[in-house]
């Protein structure tokens, strides 16, 4: 669906309006009439790292039961009453936070808002549809049983977050789901669901005083505050350290991480710039130039900055034949040390800005897409100025910013890297 797209010509900033409710609710909205549809996604803070002890998997069953009857819909009752009015309604969870979406046809508006009230007010969370999602996600654990990607991602998690929340598998796994009760997803509901810290986006063809109203009824009888266990912050764990899972196949899947930056640091924008140009431009940064134009070690390879709430690393990943897997690691470690000694060429640095900010465009080009980087940007507390600021930010860094940057965000070179297959060398 594509609609709304906010002009570059003009100040993204301004299309945005700061709508508080009567009841105190706040959302950011951008009001079209471009095309008969209103978008709305939002979010609470505290996902998969407050599920308890023993009870992981538990924050994605609580959405994934969502829609899955509510108020008075039967699960049955309740999709047929979505797919009638061509509603699409839909909730998640991260480690940090559990969300949801709703489009619909503005003609349909009330109906829509008046379900994803119920689906958030009123869940049933009835035990045969508790029974059957958890049935879904214990099939896909169990698909991700022998899947490299998912076995290198998960000692990766345990290896850097021991005895830390984010070391906890976000959808569970076998026995933890089987531990999971109704009683459970009612009190996790009760601590999640409220509407402190709730971030609201809006984009469409709905003017500020009525979805003011609107907001309050879907919103409104949530508890006002969260009970969410404090996480601790860590730092990324066995940096150095060379984690194997024994798995007999013929490409070895290898994740690598090391520490990043925060979203507020002073220097972050220059960690995106330098990021970009070590794995995160898709044709231009140094690893798939090295490890894959040059010497066609493994058909894709990149990093990228990852900010959980209480963790920031630069992440990547590559998949390779076991007898290249060591070959392929000394070049990714090698143009980390060349990085981060050397710094980038003025080249680089400006193919990387022009980049960055020509496609800032495109994550702007659906209502969908909006909302959702509405709601992100609220999530990690910046107003609707960065909208205007963020680009400046990016071209602001210099030559010297990067290098310092470089040596700063890539250190000493030092990976945590988890391996599944078998690696030959390693």
């Amino acid at each position: 669906m594509t609609a709304h797209a906010i002009a570059p010509a003009r100040s993204r900033a301004e299309t945005i309006q700061r709508v508080v409710t009567p009841g105190g609710i706040e959302a950011w909205l951008v009001e079209s009439y471009a095309v008969p549809l209103v978008a709305l996604e939002f979010a609470m803070r505290g996902g998969a790292s407050q599920d308890p002890a023993g009870k992981a998997g538990l924050a994605t069953l609580l959405a994934g039961l969502l829609d899955e009857g509510a108020g008075p819909y039967d699960a049955r009752a309740f999709h047929l009453a979505i797919e009638d009015l061509a509603i699409r309604l839909g909730f998640g969870c991260d480690r940090d936070a559990i969300s949801g979406h709703m489009q619909t046809l503005s003609r349909n508006s009330d109906a829509a808002f008046e379900l994803l009230r119920v689906a958030l007010c009123e869940p049933r969370l009835e035990q045969q549809a508790i029974d059957r999602v958890r049935g879904q996600i214990a099939a896909g654990l169990k698909r991700d049983a022998n899947d490299p990607d998912a076995l290198v991602a998960r000692a990766f998690r345990e290896a850097a977050f021991p005895d830390h929340p984010y070391g906890r598998p976000v959808r569970g796994d076998l026995e933890s789901l089987e531990n999971l009760t109704r009683d459970d997803l009612d009190a996790l509901r009760i601590r999640l669901l409220t509407r402190s810290d709730l971030k609201i986006a809006v984009v469409g063809a709905i003017d500020a005083a009525t979805l003011a109203a609107k907001l309050d009824a879907i919103f409104g009888a949530l508890p006002a505050q969260s009970l969410l266990t404090p996480v601790p912050a860590i730092d990324i764990h066995a940096l150095g350290e060379r984690r194997i899972i024994d798995l007999d196949v013929p490409q070895s899947a290898i994740r690598f991480g090391r520490p990043g930056m925060q979203r507020h640091d002073p220097d972050y924008f220059g960690a995106v710039v330098v990021n970009h140009i070590l794995g995160g431009g898709v044709f231009t940064a140094r690893l798939f130039n090295e490890v894959r134009e040059k010497r066609g070690l493994a058909y894709s390879v990149y990093s990228h900055l990852n900010e959980y709430d209480k963790c920031a690393m630069l992440v990547g990943g590559a998949a390779t034949k076991n007898e290249r897997a060591r070959e392929s690691l000394e070049v990714i470690q090698a143009q980390f040390a060349d990085l981060a000694n050397e710094g980038p060429s003025a080249d680089e640095l400006d193919k990387a800005k022009k980049y960055l900010t020509g496609s800032y465009a495109l994550r702007f080009d659906t209502s969908t897409k909006i909302a959702g980087q509405l709601v992100n940007l609220q999530l990690d507390g910046f107003a609707p100025s960065y909208l205007d600021e963020r680009n400046g930010r990016i071209d602001a860094v210099t030559l010297d910013d990067a290098r310092r940057v470089a040596k700063r965000l890539l250190g000493d070179g030092e990976l945590l890297v988890s391996i599944a297959g078998r690696p030959q060398g390693l």
